[in-house]
């Protein structure tokens, strides 16, 4: 079987090195080529692994790659994504999808016009707790879900992140994609309304480092997700997932990043947290991979990039009008 050949467009998201590290180990794989408008962000893979550079994306999209994996600044994946449908490439893409509803829309039906697959970069759905939580769910464990308390707190990213013309947002869009997306996969349901604060408490920045979103489904639940960049350089991990599903009969407690070791380190002056618990980014790859080789439908799809961003999207709007603000989501 001929291998998967892959492209790689910008290294702006840091994990852009994740995905390509696990792809490079993979069998039946192969990366051949590099897109990054920045040499320099990339030239050590080029030099360890001799693939082939393009300064421009859609150099890349001219060759005969299958897929690409898309790590551009956030208002750049809407552009980078359709360019890449219309070469006919599959996409895998970081969140958030979009910036706005209409160009997510646009994403969505130009990789459908031109039958390419578009996945959305969730890797929060192969952590192990998350999945065993889902499961238990759907066994009924709990009963009926009646609420949902959770958290997305990490570090202040900097760089083009705190640039609204490139990331779109502060932490209620970069941190309340991943949660949301856990939510509308756990419950099956739709959010019909949002509501939202934020504020920038812990840095000098021009975007908001903290924020609470509250969501209503249709079903009668109500979620709340602490999205915020308040985790201090001195903290001993970058961040957090966790979710308390509360059940008519029972609670789940999700504390996805719990498997780790401390360590005290002398050279840093303080306590780290190693995680050593399975890679949920190589689960998001091995499954975006599998799709193409067996040719089905991807596991995290555009329509779910799109739901799970329009509640951020909303979340501003909840913010800028100080009231809750109705919200449709795509079927």
């Amino acid at each position: 079987m001929a291998p998967i050949k892959i492209g790689m467009i910008s290294f702006a998201h840091s994990h852009a090195n994740t995905y390509f590290h696990i792809l490079m180990s993979m069998p039946g794989v192969t990366v051949t080529g590099i897109a990054d408008e920045n040499r320099e962000r990339v030239k050590k893979h080029l030099e360890k692994h001799g693939i082939p550079y393009y300064s421009d994306y859609k150099q890349l999209l001219g060759t005969d790659v299958d897929a690409v994996i898309i790590c551009s600044e956030n208002v750049h994946h809407a552009q980078m994504t359709i360019d890449a449908a219309k070469a006919g490439k599959h996409v895998l893409c970081e969140k958030p999808l979009g910036v706005t509803v209409e160009e997510m829309n646009t994403m969505i039906e130009t990789c459908k016009a031109h039958d390419v697959q578009l996945m959305t970069a969730f890797p929060c759905r192969y952590i192990p707790a998350v999945v065993q939580a889902k499961a238990a769910v759907e066994r009924g464990d709990i009963g009926d879900i009646l609420a949902v308390n959770a958290t997305n707190r990490g570090t202040m990213p900097g760089g083009w992140f705190v640039d609204p013309a490139l990331s779109g947002g502060g932490a209620v869009l970069d941190h309340t994609v991943h949660v949301m997306d856990l939510l509308n996969w756990f419950m099956q349901s739709t959010p019909t309304e949002v509501y939202a604060e934020s504020g920038t408490l812990f840095h000098d920045i021009p975007v908001e480092d903290s924020g609470m979103v509250h969501a209503k489904f249709d079903n009668g639940v109500f979620a709340v997700i602490d999205t915020s960049w308040s985790r201090t350089k001195s903290f001993p991990f970058w961040g957090d997932v966790t979710m308390e599903i509360i059940g008519t009969h029972g609670v789940i407690s999700i504390d996805s990043f719990s498997e780790k070791n401390e360590i005290f380190s002398d050279s840093k002056m303080k306590t780290e947290w190693k995680y050593w618990g399975e890679s949920m980014n190589k689960g998001l790859i091995e499954d975006f991979v599998l799709s193409l080789r067996d040719r089905h439908r991807v596991p995290i799809t555009g329509e779910d990039g799109l739901n799970s961003t329009q509640v951020a999207l909303a979340a501003y709007d909840s913010i800028r009008q100080g009231t809750p603000v109705a919200i449709g989501i795509r079927q």
